[in-house]
C-alpha cells in the first residue's frame, strides 16, 4: 500500500454558451475530482451537463464549484456580501449542480468555493461559517474542499462535515499560507515542472515555498490545477507523472 495518498482536482465548466474556456476533455484522464461552475461565475445548464458526465464517464469524482454572481469578473473580484446571502447563492448552486448529477445517476461527492469567493471564506469565519452551513444543510455527506490552515477547513469541521485541506501546484504563496494574489509577479506558475515539484513537497514533506523565500507547513488533502490556465493540460500531466513516480496514490477523498 502506498504511504502517501492525494487528490488532483480541476475547476472546469467553466464556458458557457458557444464560448469554451479551458480543455476539459484533456484534463479528465489526470485528475480524481472536477469542480464543475454552477452558472454564477461560469458556466450554464448545458455546460454542467456536458462537463458532469464527460467526468461520470471517466471515473472522476463530481463537485460543485460556487462562485460570485460576477460573470464579467469571473467570481475573482471581491463582493460587499453577508454570510446570509453567502449562503443562499451556495445552496442555489450546489442545488443546481446537484440535480445534473442525480439527472446523470451519479453521486455529488464535494464542494469547492471559487475565486474571491473562496478567498474571502478563507480569511472571515462568518462568511466561512455561512459556505459551510450551506453544504451541510444540502447533504451533510458532501465533502468541503477548503484553503489548508484556513478557517474555512476549520469551520468545516465546527458543522460536521468531512474536509479535504487544499494546495495549489500552480500558485504561489504568501508566508502565512495565503495565495499570493493574482496581480502580483509570479502568482501564477506556468511552469509544469516547477508545479509538480512543489506539490511533491506538499504531499511527501507537508511544505510548500513561500514567495518570502521560506517553508510553510500544510496538509494537502487534495490539489488544485485550474483549468482556466493555457498550462493546465500539461502542467495536470506533469503532476500526475512525477507524484505517481515518487508512489504518491491518487484518488477523491472518500474513494478506496
Amino acid at each position: 500500500m502506498s504511504r502517501w495518498r492525494v487528490d488532483i482536482n480541476c475547476d472546469m465548466g467553466e464556458g458557457y454558451g458557444v464560448w469554451q474556456l479551458g480543455e476539459d476533455e484533456a484534463l479528465l484522464p489526470h485528475i480524481s475530482s472536477a469542480n464543475i461552475a454552477c452558472g454564477f461565475h461560469a458556466g450554464d445548464a448545458s455546460v454542467m451537463r456536458r462537463t458532469v458526465r464527460a467526468a461520470a464517464a471517466r471515473g472522476v469524482a463530481i463537485g460543485a464549484h460556487p462562485g460570485l454572481p460576477d460573470r464579467a469578473g469571473f467570481g475573482r473580484r471581491r463582493m460587499q456580501v453577508t454570510p446570509e446571502e453567502i449562503y443562499d447563492i451556495c445552496v442555489y448552486q450546489i442545488g443546481a449542480l446537484l440535480g445534473h448529477a442525480r439527472a446523470a445517476g451519479v453521486p455529488l461527492a464535494h464542494v469547492k468555493p471559487h475565486g474571491a469567493l473562496y478567498n474571502m471564506a478563507a480569511a472571515d469565519r462568518a462568511l466561512a461559517a455561512a459556505v459551510a452551513a450551506a453544504v451541510h444543510d444540502v447533504d451533510n455527506a458532501l465533502t468541503l474542499f477548503g484553503l489548508a490552515g484556513s478557517v474555512l477547513v476549520s469551520e468545516g469541521e465546527r458543522a460536521g462535515l468531512l474536509v479535504a485541506a487544499e494546495a495549489f501546484a500552480d500558485r504561489a504563496y504568501e508566508p502565512d499560507g495565503s495565495l499570493t494574489p493574482r496581480d502580483r509577479p509570479g502568482a501564477v506558475i506556468a511552469d509544469p515542472a516547477a508545479a509538480a515539484d512543489r506539490a511533491l513537497r506538499m504531499v511527501v514533506d507537508g511544505v510548500v515555498a513561500t514567495s518570502a523565500g521560506t517553508d510553510f507547513d500544510l496538509v494537502a488533502d487534495t490539489i488544485c490545477v485550474h483549468g482556466d490556465s493555457p498550462h493546465a493540460v500539461r502542467i495536470a500531466r506533469k503532476l500526475r507523472a512525477v507524484l505517481e513516480s515518487a508512489g504518491v496514490r491518487i484518488a477523491a477523498p472518500g474513494q478506496p
